[in-house]
């Protein structure tokens, strides 16, 4: 992989100074993609103030199609399933870079392998109960540690994902400058599915286990999206046949995709009613990266020192 370039003194407050684009894109990543397990890209429209309608669905079976895909539309705002920072705490323990290019130049050039072992050894200095360190927004977000290698491996995806989006040249949202006119930010579906749901689950990738209950709360979620009746104050836009295909897919993919699209609107809208980070916290950490429309309470430690 190239070198990753250090952003820019600025780079963290920084922001595009156009007009954000009205193209969304939502992604549900996975760390192997495969024709049967494929990388989902839902891409939509924001057309109005609070409307976002879903154009189509792009399955990418593996990352060449998947950075393909990324580099075919000139302008979007892209919400991504998989982190985008490593905890700081780990950072420091690791005694890795404290500036977010160097520490993905480091973090990237080790194999999976290497990884694990190297979060096993942090955690197995920790007591029971809190093994991984988080970063703030997974705590705003209740969110799993960007750090976990396994159930589910979202270190994983973040070593595979992160350099296909520096690749394609995007600009990750406050973390670092690329083409200013593609954007992207951190997503988790989940955040916006709970607000739905509660505790009831939506999908399952165990046949057992993609049951009438699940298929029902995939209902009951686009009903929520497309009255607007969530905190993003977004209403979605389906055909019936999407709407079908949504609900009928056991897994949740799609599904987790739109929802990343709806909140890369949700970040859109901030952005033009002023929100220079799309509305990020602007005293977010610039080593962690922080999941769009996560709300950060006062208690929340942001912006950890230097080191």
């Amino acid at each position: 992989m190239a070198p990753i370039a250090p952003p820019r003194a600025h780079d963290v407050s920084a922001a595009p100074t156009r007009t954000p684009p009205t193209l969304l894109l939502g992604v549900d990543f996975t760390s192997r993609p495969t024709a049967k397990k494929p990388i989902v890209m839902a891409w939509a429209q924001h057309r109005q103030a609070g409307v976002v309608v879903l154009e189509r669905l792009v399955r990418a079976r593996d990352f060449d199609a998947f950075e393909h895909e990324l580099c075919r539309q000139e302008a979007y705002v892209g919400g991504f399933d998989l982190p985008f920072g490593l905890p700081r705490e780990l950072v420091q323990d690791l005694d890795w870079p404290l500036d977010w290019a160097g520490c993905m130049q480091t973090f990237v050039a080790h194999t999976r392998p290497e990884l694990r072992a190297l979060f096993m050894a942090f955690c197995a200095k920790r007591e029971v109960g809190a093994k991984f360190a988080h970063r703030a927004t997974d705590l705003c977000a209740d969110s799993s540690s960007s750090m976990k290698w396994v159930n589910p491996p979202v270190a994983y995806m973040m070593h595979a994902g992160v350099p296909v989006l520096l690749r394609a040249g995007l600009s990750l949202v406050g973390l670092h400058r690329g083409d200013p006119k593609r954007l992207a930010l951190e997503a988790y579906p989940g955040l916006l599915a709970r607000e739905v749901l509660g505790t009831r689950s939506y999908k399952s990738d165990e046949r057992a286990k993609q049951t009438s209950e699940r298929l029902i709360a995939r209902k009951d979620i686009l009903h929520a999206l497309e009255l607007g009746l969530t905190r993003l104050k977004l209403r979605l836009k389906l055909t019936h046949a999407q709407r079908e295909e949504l609900i009928e897919e056991p897994q949740g993919d799609a599904l987790d995709a739109v929802l990343c699209a709806v909140q890369a609107a949700w970040g859109h809208e901030a952005r033009l009613q002023g929100s220079r980070l799309f509305g990020l916290p602007p005293k977010m950490d610039p080593l962690e990266g922080w999941i769009v429309s996560a709300l950060a309470p006062k208690k929340v430690r942001l912006n950890h020192p230097q080191g």
